[in-house]
């Protein structure tokens, strides 16, 4: 398929005049293209040919009949909503090579952004909802869902007054989520639904005390093993939810404050989720927005993860030194009473759900070659393991977690908001302006920049916002590996979840649940052991991206 046929009629085929074609590809200053753009061709003023709207890699054609008045003065014009209209008079040698009924190509042709009214509206509300979700003053989801709404509410009143008050429109919107993280998610929660019915995460947690002799160091250190790899399977978020309150039993029966193997716990869940595409919900968003695959995730990540981990036992090991001589032996009764809960409750699901997760494994890793979607993958698992066990339907869409899943497509949407008016574009100027085109200056700003962020912004809204940033520094440094940056984002973005209690989903729900038992985790807490993990972890994880893409 030519050029041509990208955007003129098939009627234009039928003329008996071949028609004559002009091409060009509109970016921005920094030389990324520029999608949507109305493209149209002026004869003294006057629109010829066909309007075209330029694709999302820039390029537009415009189709013109052979018979077209090509006489006078010609000019493309280029317009779109918060940019610049750009008029640009044809050159000579394009305007012979028309005439002659050759296609003609312009080249790269700059539009620059406008900040209108709308930039600073979504700014502030994006502002906005970032400080509530900091705060905790309301849940994430009605934080985005607010800051959506707002956006879609400016938008749809505002042209009453004047056009520069609208951000975008509803189907923009629309079209700026993406239904692969959504999809992925829920599926990957239906499948989690069905394993965690089984018990098996119950039998784990109580299978670790007995390994660990009722040493709590050794606890601890088993405890974090089955966290870090659990969260890798599953996620940080759920392996939290499952192991957490066992944990909180086990600490209590042992006469210990839950806290000594919570923390460590937590502190492991985030960083071992970092070694698959499934681990966290920062690495789903990086994955899809890339097309990093699963086994890229895996090789490259995992070694780093691996000395993190080291580096985070480590650090808990001399951190809680003096809390291993307090705990006390468990009474047979208390022993027990743990046992009698810890029994895997539907071996036969168990088996199945095994065999459909091994399954969705290979799926991940052979994704790439097959053409499957990461979020098929996952909907294709979770229906088979609903139609083999066939538990009940309303009790598994009950499992999914609507709520993260709406703060996903709000906050997609608001995402979409800043991308549409230039904030993003103006991050990614600051971000390049401060590397350059250092790929080494790069990998560092990025790793430690999302990492220290992160302690005070939860890092799947900073890492949503960052992703287009770290694709305009892929494509302008020159000697970038097309992966290296968005590995850097990652690292940063999950291990930096460390640092505080609002830093990554997986700690306010460990904290959650540790309140309700009665030892709540205070932020300063939280800050006073985690932030230390974090410069551990990173460092060692850096370390390795390093040695990954500069000695290989």
């Amino acid at each position: 398929m030519g050029l041509a046929s990208l955007c003129a009629p098939d009627t234009a085929r039928a003329q008996e005049v071949p028609p004559v074609v002009l091409v060009g590809r509109a970016v921005n200053a920094q030389r990324m293209p520029i999608d949507g753009l109305q493209a149209r061709l002026l004869a003294d003023g006057e629109p010829i040919g066909q309007t075209c709207r330029t694709r999302a890699d820039g390029w537009f054609v415009i189709e013109l009949p052979g018979d077209a008045p090509l006489s006078g003065k010609l000019s493309l014009q280029l317009q779109r909503r918060h940019f610049e209209s750009r008029t640009l008079e044809i050159d000579e040698a394009s305007l012979r090579a028309l005439r002659s009924g050759r296609a003609a190509s312009l080249g790269y042709v700059t539009v620059a952004r406008r900040r209108t009214a709308a930039f600073w509206i979504t700014l502030l509300v994006f502002v906005f909802m970032m400080v509530l979700v900091g705060i905790t003053a309301v849940h994430n989801a009605l934080a985005a869902l607010l800051g959506a709404s707002a956006l879609l509410a400016t938008s749809a009143l505002g042209h009453l007054f004047n056009p520069d008050l609208i951000v975008y429109g509803f189907g923009e919107a629309i079209s700026s989520i993406d239904w692969n993280v959504v999809f992925l998610i829920m599926g990957m929660m239906i499948v989690i639904a069905v394993v965690e019915g089984t018990g098996v995460f119950r039998w784990l947690a109580f299978f670790a005390y007995k390994a660990s002799g009722g040493k709590i160091w050794k606890l601890m250190l088993i405890l974090m093993v089955l966290t870090a790899v659990s969260s890798a399977v599953l996620d940080n978020v759920t392996t939290m939810l499952l192991v957490a309150p066992i944990t909180i039993r086990i600490a209590l029966a042992m006469r210990i404050d839950p806290l000594t193997l919570l923390m460590p716990e937590v502190l492991a869940a985030n960083a071992g989720g970092l070694s698959t595409m499934v681990g966290t919900p920062t690495n789903i968003l990086i994955a899809s927005y890339s097309g990093i695959s699963f086994s890229d995730f895996l090789l490259n990540l995992t070694p780093g993860v691996l000395l993190a981990l080291a580096g985070i036992a480590a650090y808990c090991l001399l951190r809680y030194r003096k809390h291993f001589a307090a705990a006390g032996a468990m009474s047979d009764e208390l022993y027990e009473r743990l046992k009698q809960g810890a029994v895997i409750a539907q071996p036969a699901h168990l088996k199945k759900a095994g065999w459909v997760g091994l399954g969705m494994l290979l799926l991940f890793i052979l994704g790439e070659l097959l053409h499957l979607p990461p979020a098929v993958i996952a909907l294709m698992g979770a229906t088979c393991l609903l139609a083999w066990i066939r538990p009940d339907i309303e009790e598994m869409i009950e499992a999914v977690d609507w709520t993260t899943l709406v703060f996903f497509i709000t906050l997609f949407m608001v995402v979409g908001a800043l991308q549409e008016v230039g904030l993003i574009d103006l991050l990614a100027q600051g971000v390049s302006y401060l590397v350059g085109s250092n790929r080494i200056l790069a990998m560092l700003v990025l790793t430690w920049m999302a990492a220290l962020i992160s302690t005070v912004i939860p890092n799947i809204p900073f890492t949503a916002t960052m992703l287009p940033v770290v694709g305009f520094l892929t494509a302008s440094i020159p000697d970038a590996d097309p992966q290296s940056l968005y590995f850097c984002l990652a690292v940063g973005s999950a291990m930096g979840g460390n640092g505080s209690l609002i830093g990554a989903s997986a700690n306010l729900v460990t904290a959650g649940i540790a309140e309700r038992a009665g030892h709540p985790i205070t932020f300063g807490h939280f800050f006073k052991l985690g932030f230390p993990a974090l410069l551990v972890s990173v460092a060692l994880a850096f370390a390795w991206l390093l040695i990954r893409y500069l000695a290989f």
